[in-house]
């Protein structure tokens, strides 16, 4: 299990990225919310879309399998 966090400050694109703990960009973020323990990056974005519904991702680095943009 692994615990995640959704950036609160939208990249570029519009997307609001999810990342693990530990992850390089995680630690460049500036406003982030915690969201939880996962078993996996799936489960982790679909609690990010509570707070983003149309622009949760998963990071190109550290969630790869969520990442679509």
């Amino acid at each position: 299990m692994t615990k995640y966090f959704v950036n609160m400050t939208a990249q570029p694109n519009g997307d609001h990225e999810v990342h693990k703990e530990g992850c390089y960009w995680l630690s460049l973020a500036l406003d982030t919310k915690e969201l939880g323990v996962f078993t996996d990056c799936h489960a982790a974005v679909v609690k990010a879309m509570d707070y983003y519904p149309s622009s949760a991702n998963g990071c190109r680095s550290c969630s790869k399998k969520c990442h679509s943009s």
